[in-house]
């Protein structure tokens, strides 16, 4: 008898556990079915990219893009939509051209970008010569007197070793964001870096780039792997090479904008489960991948939740951030309100990996709920998820952690996406509609999952 009691609770839980699955799963497949026929996730997208472009915070398409996201929300059925005030930068490009000389050879026009909130030329030529430099390592030993006057050309190449390609990302990520100073301090004059990308083109990727208080704000700017991979060939053939560059970029000072905001009320209590991406993008392109894919998934899953009945016990919340790209006042803004609003916050999901076919959620949260999020993986796996890993989240919704909220970022397969990101490349024609909306489907999977049970 005694063994039978001690039994009896392992069989009902196991009962428990097939029925709950059997009813998830079913869940699961209504949800994929909604978005995989009916889903408006690609249209909408079409619309964003095609009919407004390019969204950099500050610039008038962003300001379109807001009153779009607004009227999306309102179709997919929110209760209640509202703009949040943001103050940004405002960084503008202008006219930019970067010429190159080898040796006694003709000027050469070559592919640029200046990189973004980096300060210019004032629309004067800039020259000299150029020195190349492989790594930050090696360039913290050169001498001020070697660097002083000079245009210094980091050549570090995104590592292929990598197979999730975000982590090479991150790697050569410093070239980007702080060389700019570090040059400026030894007295350069500018800075060029080759672009953070996989691919071997000659398509050169933009991005903001991080100046030092007290230091001296010189140009950076990218230029594709192929350009790069020649002059360095120049180089170390110890050829001397002149540039010249003109650029109009700068910052032109702050101006009020608004991340867009709708919802869904609470069946059970108001506690928030946030879901979103960054409307903003970079000036170059369409911002398709960028987060116009994040943009629409997340709207998707409101509109999912309206069109099947699901009875929410918590606020579904659909945040339009503004000024991921350059800034990240939209994030923080949003932190400070629920600091002051005392809103209980559950959960925050962002999509920023672009529009490709879905692999997993990262788990930036307590053991306890990360455990809870793998122990659903067999729900997902029919949906091409296999992966909960890493103690993280977007980088819109990482400073709500600063309250213990728990946060989750939709990864996807990264093989495509630096081939393209923050380039002219990042277009409409580039997302493919099953992965856009099959992304849609397991966020909106995950969303529902975490209403029922935390």
């Amino acid at each position: 008898m005694k063994k039978l009691m001690y039994l009896l609770p392992l069989f009902l839980g196991g009962f428990f556990y097939a029925q709950n699955f059997k009813e998830d799963s079913t869940q699961f497949r209504k949800i994929s079915d909604e978005i995989l026929t009916k889903g408006k996730g690609y249209e909408d997208l079409r619309e964003l990219t095609k009919n407004i472009g390019n969204r950099l915070s500050g610039s008038a398409n962003y300001e379109k893009a807001t009153q779009w996201a607004l009227q999306k929300l309102k179709d997919a059925g929110a209760d209640k939509v509202w703009l949040q005030p943001v103050m940004v930068n405002v960084w503008t490009r202008g006219k930019e051209s970067l010429q190159v000389k080898i040796g006694n050879g003709k000027w050469q026009n070559i592919k640029m970008l200046s990189l973004g909130n980096s300060e210019g030329t004032q629309g004067k030529d800039l020259k000299g010569h150029l020195i190349l430099v492989k790594s930050i390592e090696d360039f913290q030993k050169l001498p001020a007197e070697v660097i002083k006057d000079k245009i210094v050309f980091f050549n570090y190449p995104f590592k292929q070793e990598f197979i999730v390609t975000g982590q090479a990302y991150g790697d050569a990520g410093k070239y980007r964001r702080i060389t700019a100073s570090e040059v400026a301090k030894k007295g350069g004059k500018a800075v060029i870096i080759r672009s953070l990308t996989s691919n071997f083109d000659d398509v050169p990727h933009t991005g903001s780039l991080k100046y030092e208080d007290g230091i001296a704000k010189i140009p950076a700017v990218a230029i594709g792997a192929e350009t790069a991979e020649e002059l360095e060939k120049a180089l170390l053939k110890r050829q001397l090479v002149e540039v010249v560059l003109n650029s109009n970029c700068g910052m032109n000072g702050q101006k009020l904008t608004h991340s867009v905001i709708g919802e869904i009320t609470g069946n059970k209590d108001n506690s928030v489960i946030v879901v979103g991406g960054h409307l903003d993008s970079w000036d170059v392109g369409e911002g398709a991948h960028d987060d116009g894919a994040g943009i629409v998934q997340s709207i998707e899953v409101l509109r999912s939740f309206k069109n099947l009945n699901i009875k929410n016990n918590h606020t579904i919340r659909v945040v339009c951030f503004a000024n991921e790209e350059n800034g990240l006042s939209g994030g923080r803004t949003y932190l400070e309100n629920v600091k002051k609003s005392g809103e209980p916050h559950l959960f925050a999901l962002e999509s920023d990996s672009g529009g490709f076919t879905p692999r997993g959620f990262s788990v930036g949260m307590n053991a306890e709920k990360a455990q809870s999020m793998k122990s659903w993986e067999k729900l997902f796996n029919p949906y091409g998820i296999y992966e909960f890993t890493g103690n993280y989240g977007g980088a819109d919704i990482t400073p709500l952690r600063e309250l213990n909220v728990p946060v989750s970022n939709f990864s996807t397969d990264s093989q495509r996406y630096f081939d393209i990101h923050h380039t002219p490349e990042d277009t409409f024609e580039k997302v493919n509609r099953r992965e856009l909306l099959l992304g849609a489907a397991v966020m909106t999977q995950l969303i529902y999952m975490v209403d029922q049970n935390w």
